[in-house]
C-alpha cells in the first residue's frame, strides 16, 4: 500500500510517517521502480502502536525501545514495565504541578476588586517576588 493509504488506515499524517521512518521508529519501506514507498500490513500495526504511545505522551526514545524490544518475544518485559512506570510518575508530577498552577491562578483571579490598572492587585502580585 502507498503512504497515503497507510496514513488513512492509521490516522497519522504522511509527514509524520516520513518522520517516524527518519528517526528509526518505522522500518524503511520497499520502494517501487518509480520511487513510491510500499508498506505492508505490519506497518499499520507498528504505526497504530506508535500513535497509541504518543497519545500516552511517551517519548520518541522510549517508543524506540518499546518497538525494538518486540523483536524478541521471549525477553523479559521489565523494560516495558519500567518505561510505563516512569511515564506514570512523570504524569503524576505534571498533575501536581498543574494543581499548584490552578491554585495560583484561582488566587490571582479573586484578588482584584479595583477598577483601575494602577490599583490592580493581580498586576501588583505578578510584579512582586
Amino acid at each position: 500500500m502507498k503512504i497515503s493509504e497507510l496514513a488513512t488506515n492509521t490516522q497519522i499524517p504522511t509527514k509524520t510517517i516520513r518522520y517516524y521512518e527518519q528517526v528509526g521508529l518505522l522500518s524503511p519501506p520497499l520502494r517501487s521502480d518509480n520511487g513510491y514507498r510500499h508498506y505492508q500490513h505490519k506497518d499499520i500495526e507498528t504505526l497504530v502502536f506508535i500513535r497509541r504511545c504518543r497519545e500516552l505522551n511517551i517519548s520518541i526514545d522510549d517508543i524506540k525501545q518499546l518497538v525494538d524490544v518486540q523483536q524478541n518475544p521471549k525477553a523479559s518485559c521489565a523494560l516495558v514495565d519500567n518505561i510505563i512506570a516512569e511515564q506514570l510518575a512523570r504524569i503524576q508530577q505534571t498533575q501536581r504541578e498543574l494543581a499548584m498552577l490552578e491554585q495560583s491562578l484561582a488566587t490571582l483571579a479573586t484578588c482584584c476588586n479595583h477598577q483601575q490598572i494602577e490599583d490592580c492587585s493581580i498586576l501588583h502580585s505578578l510584579k512582586s517576588a
